[in-house]
């Protein structure tokens, strides 16, 4: 149950302030330790490199639906994170053949419960959907900027979410949930929070699936 002091969040700095520890586990994590440390084992890190690349793809099909119902005046963020994307799909590509890793690898079940719930935010209104992805895009933020500097081979993906870039348009992104937050009925209140909640409880599970022992990778 969403708690009563809370209930009805007006802005994103609402929903974190509210969800210290659930926030917490999302951004911090033995995997992002390990990375920082260089302590992360080739599996574990390869683990999350195949399937973070098929979170991308579905991520890309959000951004594509949360364009597709945005504000007009929203637009320009988010098409800047479309064209991020469409490099971000390419980097993943091109990392993972370069550890002979297949980008067709078949999702886990943390991975498709991520996607899963992407997908099913479609029939949500804007302001869910626009306070989910900024989430998701904050906690990766957060996640490897706070863990950062990186021990090599880490230090560059780190960068490429912890850089002051990426960071202001994450901050771009709050602002816009926040003013779609703050028309938005108290229904849609209460949902846009109950998918925050899902979204931190998603990250801290998709760092724990990298973190765990998994299945050998397929190759080339």
């Amino acid at each position: 149950m969403l708690p009563s002091t809370c209930a009805h969040p007006s802005s994103c700095a609402q929903l974190l302030s509210a969800h210290p520890s659930e926030w917490q586990l999302a951004t911090v994590h033995p995997f992002l330790s390990a990375c920082q440390q260089g302590t992360i084992t080739t599996r574990q890190f390869n683990t999350w490199l195949v399937q973070g690349y098929l979170f991308i793809i579905e991520f890309t099909r959000m951004a594509a639906r949360l364009l597709a119902i945005a504000p007009t005046d929203h637009f320009d963020i988010l098409l800047g994170g479309m064209i991020a994307l469409k490099d971000e799909l390419t980097w993943f590509q091109a990392k993972a053949a370069g550890r002979d890793l297949s980008a067709a690898t078949t999702p886990q079940t943390t991975c498709q419960n991520y996607c899963q719930f992407m997908t099913n935010l479609a029939d949500q209104p804007y302001v869910v959907q626009a306070t989910a992805f900024w989430a998701i895009e904050r906690s990766y933020n957060q996640g490897w900027k706070q863990h950062s500097p990186m021990s090599e081979p880490y230090a560059e993906f780190a960068d490429r979410w912890g850089n002051e870039n990426f960071s202001a348009y994450v901050k771009a992104l709050e602002q816009q949930a926040d003013s779609a937050l703050a028309a938005a009925s108290e229904q849609e209140k209460i949902t846009a929070h109950k998918a925050f909640l899902q979204v931190a409880k998603l990250e801290s599970a998709f760092w724990q699936m990298a973190f765990d022992t998994t299945p050998a990778l397929q190759t080339h």
